[in-house]
Formats: C-alpha cells, structure tokens, sequence
C-alpha cells in the first residue's frame, strides 16, 4: 500500500509540476500573443496614417492642377474674347488699329464710357 500511496504522490507532484509549466507556457504565450498583436496595431496604424498623408498630398497636388488649368484656360479665353472685340472693333471702324496699340494693357476708359 505505501508503494501505492508513494506512486499516487509522485504522480501527483508530476501533475503539479505540468500544470505549473502550463501555467508559465500559457502566461508566456499571452504575452509575446498580446506583444505581436500590439505589433500588428501600431505597424497598421502608421500604414493608414502613410496611406491618408499619401491620398492628401495627392489630391492636394491634383487641386493644384485642376486649378493651375482653370487659371490657363480663363487666361486663354479671356485673350481670344479681348482679339475678337479688337477685330470686331478695328472691323466696324469705331477705332483705328495704330489705336487699339496705344491703350492696350492700360485701365483707362474712354471718355464716352457709360453714357
């Protein structure tokens, strides 16, 4: 009976001893599970930040097109209504094409404007 009962306290110990290294393995586990997790949060969080900077920059850079191309194409519009009124004007004979060169670029308005 005392082999039996030495046996049952051995195997009792051996039991311990394994729920005990189960315990710390599964401790372990947790902490390197919660560590790469964390790992996975941070590196995904710093991706999103790189990836909204990415599409704010970009869209900024293609704001600036647009823009720069409305300006462009409002200049050029602006140019041919201007050489269409010089031509209409020298054409119908109000003023004198040597005229037109005079007071081109000045902000000055004839005398008759607005009467």
């Amino acid at each position: 009976m005392d082999a039996l009962k030495k046996g049952f306290s051995m195997a009792k110990e051996g039991v311990v001893a394994a729920a005990e290294k189960t315990k710390a393995g599964v401790e372990e586990a947790a902490a390197k599970t919660k560590e790469g997790v964390m790992y996975v949060g941070t590196k995904t969080k710093e991706g999103v930040v790189t990836g909204v900077n990415t599409v704010a920059h970009k869209t900024t850079e293609q704001a600036n097109l647009v823009g720069e191309t409305a300006v462009a194409g409002a200049n050029q519009v602006s140019e041919k209504t201007v050489e269409g009124l010089e031509t209409v004007v020298t054409s119908a004979g109000l003023v004198k094409q040597g005229e037109l060169s005079k007071t081109e670029g000045t902000e000055e308005q004839p005398a008759d404007a607005g009467q």
